[in-house]
């Protein structure tokens, strides 16, 4: 079968692609709707003139050649090194489709293929040039085969079933054909199942269930069609458990080591992917009584069409001498070479048209006697090496090809009718009309449910006109109330001027804060009058109620006195609270004076109320002068009570709210504070201020209080499921308070030490709006945006050393490698500190190598592992630049010395 150059390529002749069954529209029209009950046999062309008769017994078949492309293993380090002195024997000319081997230094032999494949041809060229017209006529109903065939070692299972899970790009036709079979299917009506088995020693063995050996296979003897139904079937929804499944068959396939292949596969696999779709059958018209059709047609028709794709990876063929097998190996040896002989003589039949192909000869030819002269669409892949110390193997493969081209198919669909279908229909039918009834038994309801609304409007607009007059009452009363409340705070203030230049003056002004004292007291004696007052209106509302002449119009005077009253005590509450923690933290303040001067250090006070408090929310209890004092936070539970505290974050006063939420940000500052204020609700309340006040300052406290909270990795969680990472973000987003962004950035970059918050911080926002932070430039604000960039690297660095992530950095992916590499080496030392932690966890894996070098990264890990003022980072960085092979490679292609 080969073509010599001395004659001119003078056998050579080229032969027409077969038809697209994706592509050709019009091909597709001309074939019927459903094929005789024959359909699945194996119909074998003997010569052109029985194709013709062929054709004319069956319209439904159509004729397709074996397609057989080859393709080229580059060399491996063996051959370089023992075949370094001698040119390859095998010369391509892809773009003739056209082989050449070299017999010695003047003869070559020439062959032609449907495709021929470099060895610098990618995964991805070689399934759409071999599998995928044959995964196509698969989706289209079609049965269809894609093989390969070769000499051990030359790639056979890397073509067909490599996984690619480090990289994508090494995917093998198994992979490639099932996502283009889950892309075009609808999961709801199609249906997609597989078997995996291997030809062990002429016997068939499930490689998903060990224990399941020698199938038998079983042929219908009305059809042809082959089976194996003891196989186990498994049914594919997505791609992930596709994997599975293979990385469980291939850890069953049986291997070993030989001197051709140190992991050949000693067993022939076979991948059997089932493919059923539902389709609409084309509409059948209605004759008359005279013969002639009229307008009218039947409804289409639900059918089934059901497919087979079948992936063979041949073990490859060998001879013994070369590979070095004995005893047990030399065993499988021989069967590998007896089943491949016999699929040789069965080409080898239907290439010269033979009136008998002996398919019974092996339990492989049986298995791909459709293949091969039956009803399937056919590809066929040889894979052959560049060494000429293999040249007899690689002619021999090629030959095998050549023969393989002149088998010629009849592709044929299997349809059904569907039932199931059907009697889905009549149920959806049935089911309309039970919603019918439903519908008109719900109507009944609807109106007595209307009837019930109009009822309740007009109760709600009588209860209106009650609330109006009540209103115009709390009107009147109020204005008396504030010139009283007025003349109060501004006592209150005078009195607080007068602590803050005593304790300024190192005196404790008792007699002010017993003042203070004084009015808190007459305020709750107000609230006692109040509540009295209320209780009395109670009782003249009861009576009022009894006498029905007159009393609509005193009930509605009493009900707005009674509202009026009501607010006047929520008032007074409120100003309650305030004054006692005013109170307490007059006190504090003063303990803490008077320690100070007990001591001798006036100068360490504080002189303001915030002051003291930020002293409380940055330190733990401690002595001070003789005693032991309690924090502000216990002061302010047992004085006022978180519960009250919470409640005044709602309050509509302004200044009360701006108080409260500094009172719960200290507290959110101690640790043992932070539990009970998320169960009270407190962190729901900081997050709807965040939300929904422009005011700066109770954004920047609420922020703080927020950052103060993530600092729990319990409290994280739930500030993530509140939608607090996207509201941080839009904050940061708004924001241009320095103060409020170092509050904010703050808050995320403790939401970016929690591993479970990587996708959530990414998905929403998060990250983004930590680099986006960095437009403030100032330094305390870069410190926190360095310290969350370190979190996340550390998090995502423990994620791929433990196996659940894989790929490139999610912070390279946003763009932060720039302003990492120029912040790198920083004067402000945190960021710095933080800024190198970062480059080191990117550095630890080598995905990230790559974008590291571009970026310019590398220059700073070098100037880390010798400068950096920390040992343990300085020692990290060593230990990566020596472990990394890419690095390693550009360092010395830079000839630098670490």
């Amino acid at each position: 079968m080969a073509y010599r150059n001395g004659v001119a390529a003078r056998g050579t002749v080229k032969l027409d692609r077969p038809v697209s069954f994706r592509t050709s529209s019009s091909f597709k029209s001309k074939l019927p709707p459903s094929p005789s009950p024959a359909s699945g046999s194996a119909l074998r062309r003997s010569s052109p003139a029985s194709f013709g008769s062929a054709s004319n017994k069956d319209d439904h078949a159509v004729p397709g050649r074996v397609r057989v492309a080859v393709r080229l293993r580059p060399r491996n380090a063996e051959e370089s090194a023992a075949d370094a002195d001698f040119a390859d024997c095998v010369e391509l000319q892809p773009e003739l489709k056209r082989l050449k081997l070299r017999k010695n230094n003047w003869d070559t032999d020439t062959y032609e293929f449907d495709d021929v494949l470099t060895e610098y041809a990618s995964q991805k060229r070689v399934y759409e040039v071999v599998a995928k017209p044959v995964v196509e006529s698969v989706l289209d109903g079609y049965n269809g085969t894609v093989m390969a065939y070769g000499q051990t070692g030359t790639g056979k299972t890397f073509t067909l079933g490599r996984l690619g899970e480090e990289d994508t790009s090494d995917r093998g036709i198994m992979v490639r054909a099932m996502e283009d079979i889950l892309a075009d299917i609808s999961l709801e009506t199609d249906s997609v199942s597989v078997s995996y088995l291997q030809l062990y020693m002429e016997t068939l063995q499930d490689l998903l269930d060990p224990a399941n050996d020698n199938i038998p296979i079983v042929e219908d003897p009305k059809t042809g069609d082959v089976s194996v139904p003891r196989a186990t079937v498994v049914d594919i929804k997505d791609q992930l458990s596709f994997l599975e499944l293979l990385r469980v068959g291939e850890a069953h396939r049986i291997a070993a080591n030989t001197k051709l292949n140190t992991e050949s596969s000693r067993s022939h696999a076979i991948l059997m992917v089932n493919v059923k779709r539902c389709v609409m059958g084309s509409e059948d018209n209605v004759s008359s009584e005279n013969g002639d059709p009229s307008h009218l047609t039947k409804p289409s028709r639900p059918l089934v069409r059901k497919s087979k794709l079948v992936v063979v990876d041949l073990a490859g063929s060998e001879r013994i001498q070369k590979s070095g097998s004995e005893g047990h190996m030399l065993e499988e040896a021989k069967c590998i070479n007896l089943s491949l002989s016999a699929l040789g003589k069965c080409i080898n039949s239907l290439a010269e048209n033979s009136s008998h192909v002996p398919f019974r000869d092996s339990k492989l030819t049986r298995l791909l006697r459709d293949s091969f002269g039956g009803s399937a669409r056919t590809s066929l892949i040889v894979t052959i090496g560049p060494s000429p110390r293999h040249r007899g193997e690689t002619s021999s493969t090629i030959l095998f090809g050549q023969r393989a081209m002149k088998v010629e198919n009849m592709l044929k669909i299997k349809e059904e009718f569907d039932y199931k279908s059907l009697s889905r229909k009549l149920e959806v039918q049935l089911d309309k009309l039970i919603a019918e009834n439903e519908r008109q038994h719900k109507a009944y309801e609807d109106e007595v449910e209307r009837l019930n609304v109009e009822a309740e409007k007009r109760i709600s607009e009588v209860e209106r006109n009650f609330a109006d007059a009540l209103e115009k009452e709390r009107r009147k009363c109020q204005m008396d109330y504030m010139e009283a409340v007025k003349k109060l705070e501004e006592k209150l203030v005078s009195n607080q001027k007068q602590g803050q230049e005593g304790l300024v003056n190192g005196k404790c002004n008792g007699e002010e804060v017993s003042e203070v004292q004084e009015l808190l007291q007459k305020e709750i004696h107000l609230r006692k009058v109040a509540e009295e007052e209320v209780e009395n209106l109670k009782t003249q509302l009861g009576l009022f109620t009894q006498s029905e002449v007159g009393g609509n119009a005193e009930i509605v005077r009493v009900h707005k006195i009674l509202e009026e009253e009501a607010r006047h005590k929520k008032k007074l509450e409120e100003e309650i609270i305030i004054l006692r923690s005013q109170l307490l933290q007059l006190n504090f303040e003063a303990e803490q004076m008077r320690s100070c001067l007990d001591r001798g250090g006036a100068g360490n006070g504080y002189s303001t109320a915030d002051s003291s408090m930020s002293s409380v929310r940055h330190s733990h209890p401690r002595d001070v002068g003789n005693g032991q004092k309690a924090p502000v936070s216990t002061l302010f539970e047992q004085g006022v009570g978180l519960q009250k505290i919470l409640s005044l974050l709602e309050s509509e006063d302004a200044n009360v709210r701006i108080h409260a939420v500094k009172v719960v940000a200290n507290l959110a500052a101690e640790e043992t504070n932070q539990k009970r204020i998320v169960e009270a609700g407190g962190l729901t309340s900081l997050l709807m201020l965040l939300r929904s006040f422009e005011d700066e300052t109770v954004r920047r406290v609420a922020a703080g209080a927020i950052a103060n909270l993530a600092m729990n990795e319990a409290n994280q969680e739930h500030i993530m499921v509140q939608g607090g990472i996207s509201l941080l973000a839009t904050t940061a987003a708004d924001a241009d308070d320095a103060q409020t962004l170092r509050m904010v950035a703050g808050a995320i970059a403790n939401l970016c030490g929690n591993d479970k918050l990587q996708t959530n911080l990414r998905s929403e926002g998060g990250i983004k709006a930590l680099l986006g932070i960095v437009r403030c430039g100032h330094p305390d604000v870069l410190s926190q945006v360095a310290r969350g960039i370190a979190n996340f690297a550390k998090c995502e660095s423990r994620a791929c050393t433990q196996g659940i992530k894989s790929g490139r950095s999610i912070l390279i992916e946003d763009g932060a490698l720039p302003w990492i590499v120029q912040n790198a080496n920083d004067e402000a030392a945190p960021i710095r500190r933080h800024i190198e932690l970062a480059l080191c966890h990117l550095a630890q894996h080598e995905v990230n190598a790559k974008d590291m070098i571009s970026g310019g990264a590398l220059w700073e890990l070098v100037r880390i592992s010798r400068d950096c003022s920390r040992e343990d980072i300085r020692s990290l960085a060593r230990r990566i630049l020596n472990s990394s092979p890419t690095f390693r490679a550009e360092l010395r292609r830079l000839r630098i010395d670490y």
